[in-house]
């Protein structure tokens, strides 16, 4: 379980969280939704230990982790995936070196790294590609290859920030039956940070909505989409 308690951040004069409380589920798909500058994205680099937080906790199975430092903190962050809106990809690496990388970093032997590599390329359905320099793919191939980067070290969490936001409907229906069937898969926590209502109703489990930094609304999907009970969330449907 992760927990958030009462965690604010502030950059210069905005404050971007506001002395917000959740709980995330092991073994979940939890979403976090708001519009642009809702603090959502924010929220997520406290939760993945990017960024600590000014105030407050972030807790993994009940032990506080924000305040972990050096090797402490490093152990921590590869037991979490990330991917995100602009894939973070090498330029300079092809498939298979992009998903080779996290391997390589955490001292893997080569034989070790080619049998790794090649399971999560098929994994993710781009073993054809492994050897396409990222110029000749499309976007949906390459969130493939950032998909199976993220998953390297086996995590124990997978975040993914605005993840289909780039991408178009039928490219964006097909990532997100690629992480549900992983997620099923390999029974991971899947934390999801979007904009977009459609994404959080094909995947996800409980909702949080949030506005101004805070948080607005938080249940399962279903009960939030049918009865929202806060502005933010009915604005939200009334957008969609």
């Amino acid at each position: 379980m992760i927990t958030a308690l009462t965690v604010s951040k502030k950059y210069g004069d905005l404050l971007a969280v506001n002395n917000l409380t959740l709980e995330i589920d092991e073994g979940g798909v939890y979403g976090i939704i708001g519009r642009s500058g809702a603090g959502k994205s924010t929220l997520l680099r406290l939760i993945s230990l990017l960024e600590p937080p000014d105030l407050g906790e972030v807790r993994y199975a009940g032990k506080r982790v924000d305040a972990l430092k050096g090797r402490d903190l490093l152990r921590m962050r590869r037991k979490m995936g990330m991917i995100f809106q602009n894939f973070n990809l090498f330029s300079s690496r092809d498939v298979f070196g992009n998903v080779a990388y996290p391997l390589e970093i955490a001292g893997l032997g080569k034989k070790a790294i080619k049998t790794r590599t090649e399971e999560l390329l098929k994994m993710v359905n781009i073993s054809d590609k492994k050897h396409s320099a990222l110029r000749d793919l499309s976007g949906g191939q390459k969130q493939r290859v950032a998909i199976a980067r993220a998953l390297a070290v086996e995590p124990d969490v997978l975040f993914c920030d605005e993840a289909t936001s780039a991408l178009d409907p039928k490219t964006t229906r097909e990532v997100l039956a690629l992480i549900k069937e992983l997620h099923e898969k390999l029974r991971i926590t899947v934390v999801i940070v979007t904009h977009q209502m459609e994404v959080i109703r094909a995947i996800c489990d409980k909702v949080a909505v949030m506005e101004n930094g805070a948080l607005a609304e938080e249940g399962a999907v279903e009960a939030v989409f049918t009865n929202p009970k806060s502005p933010a969330a009915k604005e939200l449907l009334h957008g969609e």
